[in-house]
């Protein structure tokens, strides 16, 4: 399949699926879920959102600690996935196929895992997507993101250099809490996993 570097459609993610090239999946949740669980106990957060879920290790490991979860995902293959081993282990989550880019909501979340979406999406989107998130948070709320390293130059994954983030995640828009941690990852690559607070929109 050709794409032009910005074209990362639905049937792209679709055919990674059904070709089995997922390499990003580690086949189990990420360890950086750990330290966002303890965050949730800390902050009372219960109402969470998954953009690009993927088969959704780390969707099942929230719905199974009791938290209300929403996840996206561009592929069919992914999401019917998801649906039928929430169902099998009789657990509740919002699973919705989309493009997260077109993902609207009436009912804000306290927190937001970010873990392979935004270096999924080509640098061109993420503008649009970090609008989205902040739309997607209530005020105050909470993106914890893991932010992939690499070095190749096209993705995906495509690399999130911290300085680039900081530049993305404004200060005007968020506030930085110090990097949480480094989380390998079995592709040889590595995140840092990141807290980021929206700060409460300022009054006209």
């Amino acid at each position: 399949m050709n794409l032009e570097p910005t074209a990362l459609p639905a049937a792209y993610w679709q055919r990674r699926y059904s070709d089995g090239t997922t390499g990003w999946d580690r086949g189990m949740p990420s360890p950086g879920l750990n330290w966002f669980l303890d965050r949730a106990r800390q902050f009372g957060w219960r109402k969470i959102l998954v953009p690009g879920c993927g088969h959704g290790h780390e969707l099942i490991a929230l719905a199974q600690a009791g938290l209300k979860v929403t996840a996206l995902d561009y592929a069919e293959t992914a999401v019917h996935s998801l649906q039928n081993r929430l169902a099998m282990q009789e657990l509740s989550a919002d699973v919705i196929q989309t493009d997260v880019l077109e993902f609207q909501t009436n009912h804000p979340f306290d927190a937001i895992y970010e873990q392979t979406c935004l270096c999924a999406q080509h640098p061109s989107q993420w503008k649009a997507y970090a609008q989205k998130l902040a739309e997607w948070l209530k005020p105050e709320g909470t993106l914890f993101a893991m932010f992939m390293q690499t070095t190749q130059p096209n993705g995906p994954p495509f690399a999130c250099p911290l300085g680039r983030m900081r530049e993305l995640f404004t200060p005007e828009a968020w506030y930085w809490q110090p990097v949480v941690g480094r989380i390998e990852h079995p592709s040889g690559l590595h995140e840092w996993a990141c807290e980021l607070r929206l700060r409460e929109a300022k009054q006209e």
